[in-house]
């Protein structure tokens, strides 16, 4: 089992790599959500200059088997690059990040700017101030430069412009059940679906906006606003009876498009 004192080594070893400016726990390990099999997920913040090279080999060094790093952009143009380590038994992510992408995520979010962009893995779309959310609900391990700390401090509280525009954005939600209405008649299931199951995402963002609660990734997205210390009228319950009961008959995706219009909202104010 990985234990803090090595994690930390990682860490350092990582800011010795040329290019990395610093390094910190996220994910469930982070919000002390996490199960013991959980993985490690390490964010690792580089400038222009990142040496891969040096970073591959201290990849090997730590993992229990030797394993390929993915350059910036190897994974995607959002999730970026990285690496999958198997140290002392225990998965550990090595995800990059572009401390000026960061910075810049940051930025739009004090603004209330944001977008989903196309990423495999990410059903949603990769959320591009997910960036800025790493960083505030991360433990920073490395961060000498003070970037991520200063970061931190410049967005909490949750910025009230970002909750603004993620409350705004709840009119996608009458505008998906209209269409899912329609393809309702041709008994499309796919289609109805999708358009349930996106209405009821952007509903969780906006619960969580509500809330002031950052997020990251979709995965617990739902799951996660019964555990908002705000009033959510049991969104999280009402809409997984919804969604494990679409149906496949007109008569069927008809009700559940009806449910899901009924179903609690965030308050917009």
């Amino acid at each position: 089992m990985l234990d803090d004192a090595r994690l930390r080594r990682m860490a350092d070893d990582l800011c010795l790599v040329r290019g990395v400016h610093a390094v910190s726990l996220g994910g469930s390990r982070a919000r002390g959500t996490h199960r013991p099999d959980s993985d490690f997920d390490l964010g690792v913040y580089y400038d222009v200059g990142l040496d891969r090279d040096a970073l591959e080999e201290l990849a090997s060094r730590w993992s229990d088997q030797p394993v390929p790093v993915a350059g910036p952009g190897g994974w995607g143009p959002w999730v970026d690059g990285g690496a999958w380590l198997t140290v002392d038994g225990t998965p550990v992510d090595w995800i990059l990040r572009d401390r000026r992408r960061v910075i810049e995520q940051a930025e739009r979010a004090l603004r209330g700017d944001f977008a989903f962009h196309y990423q495999p893995g990410h059903p949603l779309g990769f959320l591009d101030v997910a960036y800025a959310a790493e960083v505030v609900t991360s433990v920073h391990l490395h961060d000498d430069e003070g970037m991520l700390g200063e970061i931190s401090r410049r967005l909490d509280p949750y910025p009230t412009a970002l909750r603004a525009s993620l409350l705004s954005n709840m009119w996608q939600i009458d505008f998906l059940l209209d269409g899912a209405s329609k393809a309702a008649r041709s008994s499309d299931v796919a289609y109805v679906t999708l358009c349930l199951t996106t209405a009821s995402m952007v509903a969780a963002h906006g619960w969580h906006a509500a809330a002031g609660n950052w997020i990251t990734t979709e995965k617990s997205l739902l799951p996660g606003v019964a555990r908002l210390p705000i009033d959510t009228r049991n969104f999280t319950e009402t809409i997984t009876f919804i969604l494990s009961r679409i149906g496949e008959t007109p008569e069927e995706l008809h009700a559940a498009i009806s449910a899901m219009r009924s179903a609690p909202r965030p308050p917009l104010d």
